[in-house]
């Protein structure tokens, strides 16, 4: 019997845009419900008033575990996400 292949062992595919393009894409009506839900939910709660005291601080080996998850999009992401970054910024919104 011939070993299937699985989809989580394929290579994600590349993808390529420039911040413009991302930026001026409209939101669809699930992005903007979840952006109503998000304003909702701030308006109610006083994120001020939160008491995060008794969480712990991260031990230096729990910060080395982190990893970046946007590596997947291949060679030179960082550069890619920094250019998208700037333009946004730039822009001042």
């Amino acid at each position: 019997m011939a070993k299937k292949s699985s989809e989580s062992s394929r290579p994600g595919k590349q993808i390529r845009a420039n911040a413009e393009s991302i930026w001026n894409k409209p939101l669809t009506k699930r992005q903007k419900a979840a952006l109503d839900g998000v304003a909702r939910r701030q308006k109610r709660a006083d994120v001020s008033q939160i008491d995060y005291s008794d969480i712990p601080a991260l031990t230096d080996k729990e910060l080395a575990g982190f990893r970046r998850p946007l590596k997947r999009f291949g060679a030179g992401y960082s550069t890619r996400i920094n250019k998208v970054l700037r333009v946004v910024m730039s822009q001042g919104r």
